[in-house]
């Protein structure tokens, strides 16, 4: 099921909401979220909803064995199990296809590739499931006891297939114990209509001018490919951080409370400071799980870097690029923390945003082109040594026609929200007006959404794929 469906939006989650609020105790509301998780999950993915099941039961006895005896050779082995299962399930259903056409390539083999349907969001509950079980094994939480409660944090369907990856610790207390206010729900969903909005009337536009000028790259002009990498730069944002908004706000909604995933990458001055704003759960989980992995039996500082950033970009996909792309941000990484912080500071800021930008582009330039061939024409076009010349009428055209939404989008990168609430803040007489301004341009966009989504056959957020 697809958060951007109106059949989520004015049935689904209305049916699930009333039938959270009449369930009456916490116990009860778990065994709804469950049920109405599952019916999400199955309602796309039927036959692999018993994979997630299977994943739960696996790692719901792992942490048990891990409480049960630890410090012991049993909690290791416990530990090591769970985690190899967890990434096996992972390697079989996103990677084999991708291992076998690389060993037929390299040693002239035929050997059959697999052909497996990746179930929806394996990546994001795979990683809970591992940093749950890492996290008992390193004593940071205590496993849960009750089946059903685990199977909760496993299934919650606002971050269960395209995330953000929330940690147990994060939801721990709230699983067993919450309370819902008025203003959670009225915070939660403003959140929702926010990341709808995003999603749709954004992102959704955005994609048809990067598809244009990056999908036939051949004849892109070097202005083209700029343009159309910059369209797909924003696409991907609003995307990406719509759907944390929604996750966010059905979260605040049903009483829990998710990290934030996504904090206005764009505003950035350097690329260490974009990735501590872009998809942080995911930034987060390999820092603390990966970085500090004993590489040659010692714990090595650009070793570590180097395992993060490889890592970060397979799990964005089988494919060559994502690789290239996870350790090209790994390098421009490595060289900031090499002239260090003080000295990255006393670089122009004019200077420090137009480098980020630049790298930043580029590197969704990599993210986009799967296939190498096509990505070496991006560069050669980008970078004026294509065929077609710096600019073309169909470049001037398609920015004069898409002005108006290319304006929205870059101001909408901008944290305006947050400078309205901290102005909100400091005079309260603007608190009741500002209030009554967020609830009518809410109904007003989720107006005009479910407008455009009248005829939308279907509207996949992209991190689906992941």
């Amino acid at each position: 099921m697809v958060f951007s469906r109106l059949f989520f939006i004015y049935i689904f989650l209305p049916v699930c909401l009333l039938a959270y609020a009449a369930a009456g105790s916490v116990k009860n509301k778990n065994t709804v979220l469950i049920i109405f998780s599952l019916i999400f999950y199955a309602w796309g993915e039927p036959v692999y909803v018993f994979l997630m099941l299977l994943s739960a039961i696996v790692n719901y006895f792992a942490g048990l064995i891990i409480a049960k005896h630890q410090g012991e050779s049993k909690d290791m082995a416990a530990t090591i199990i769970a985690v190899v299962y967890n990434l096996l399930m992972l390697g079989i259903f996103k990677y084999s296809g991708f291992i076998v056409e690389n060993i037929n390539a390299i040693f002239s083999s035929s050997l059959p590739v697999p052909d497996i349907k990746l179930p929806i969001g394996i990546s994001f509950y795979t990683f809970q499931t591992v940093s749950y079980i890492i996290d008992c094994h390193w004593e940071k939480v205590k496993p849960q006891k009750s089946f059903k409660n685990f199977l909760l944090y496993i299934t919650l369907f606002p971050q269960l297939v395209a995330g953000p990856i929330v940690r147990y610790s994060t939801i721990e207390k709230e699983i067993e114990s919450r309370t819902v206010l008025l203003s959670d729900v009225s915070y939660g969903l403003n959140r929702v209509v926010l990341g709808l909005s995003k999603k749709v009337l954004l992102a959704n536009q955005l994609s048809t001018i990067a598809d244009n000028f990056l999908g036939n790259i051949g004849s892109s002009t070097a202005a083209g490919a700029w343009y159309g990498v910059a369209a797909y730069a924003l696409q991907i944002y609003f995307d990406f951080s719509g759907y944390s908004d929604i996750a966010i706000g059905l979260g605040r909604i049903f009483g829990f409370h998710f990290d934030e995933n996504f904090k206005h990458p764009f505003i950035c001055k350097d690329i260490t400071e974009f990735w501590q704003r872009w998809h942080i759960s995911l930034s987060t989980f390999f820092r603390g799980y990966v970085l500090y992995v004993p590489i040659f039996g010692k714990r090595r500082k650009y070793g570590g870097l180097f395992l993060v950033w490889l890592c970060t970009g397979i799990w964005h996909g089988a494919s060559w690029n994502f690789v290239l792309w996870g350790l090209y941000y790994g390098l421009f990484v490595l060289l900031e923390m090499k002239i260090g912080k003080k000295n990255m500071k006393k670089i122009p800021v004019v200077i420090r945003h137009i480098y980020s930008k630049i790298v930043i582009l580029v590197g969704f330039g990599i993210f986009y082109f799967e296939d190498l061939g096509n990505l070496g024409t991006f560069f050669r076009t980008a970078f004026g040594f294509g065929s077609n010349g710096f600019i073309s009428m169909q470049d001037k055209i398609s920015l004069f026609n898409n002005m108006y939404l290319l304006i929205a989008a870059v101001i909408c990168c901008l944290p305006l929200l947050e400078w309205i609430s901290k102005l909100a803040e400091k005079r309260n007489a603007f608190k009741s007006t500002i209030s009554v301004a967020a609830a009518f341009s809410s109904a007003a966009l989720l107006l005009v959404t479910s407008i455009m989504l009248v005829d939308a056959t279907t509207n996949p957020f992209l991190y689906f794929r992941f």
